[in-house]
């Protein structure tokens, strides 16, 4: 998946793939030996940004044949939340990157990424990577919540 990422030029949105694994130990004609195994055998764990060109890369991957989460023929997949995947990443023995800004609410941004990409908006409040928008749309507010890397500072 690495490979088709550079050869399409995605390593921007396609970040990082983990095959989880656990050291198991195993005894074979009287001796223990540790061997590593697939955690999750047949998955595939990939952090990336959730662009429309970035999920034609990953679903087209050859020998892929389905997605936790996707409920539909090409429909994306649900994110695992950020607790399932520190979980996962500790048991590895990996930590998870917090995604480090100095946008605070209050702010007004732009959204780069999504259903709102060239929006403006003003942030209401930023919790667990998420965050809320003020949006003005067709003349009213509307809160939208939005991934914290979909969003630049104006």
């Amino acid at each position: 998946l690495l490979q088709r990422a550079q050869t399409y030029n995605m390593l921007d949105n396609i970040l990082r793939v983990e095959i989880p694994t656990q050291t198991v130990n195993v005894e074979k004609n009287g001796q223990t030996k540790e061997i590593e195994e697939n955690r999750f055998p047949g998955y595939v764990l990939v952090e990336m940004v959730m662009t429309d060109e970035a999920w034609f890369v990953v679903r087209n991957t050859p020998n892929v044949t389905g997605f936790v989460g996707s409920h539909g023929n090409r429909s994306k997949p649900t994110p695992l939340l950020e607790e399932e995947i520190r979980a996962i990443l500790l048991s590895m023995g990996q930590t998870i990157d917090v995604f480090d800004t100095n946008i605070k609410e209050g702010d007004v941004v732009q959204i780069i990424d999504g259903a709102f990409m060239g929006q403006e908006g003003r942030v209401v409040e930023i919790e667990n990577n998420k965050v809320k928008l003020m949006l003005n749309m067709f003349g009213s507010e509307t809160v939208a919540e939005v991934e914290l890397y979909q969003i630049a500072e104006l």
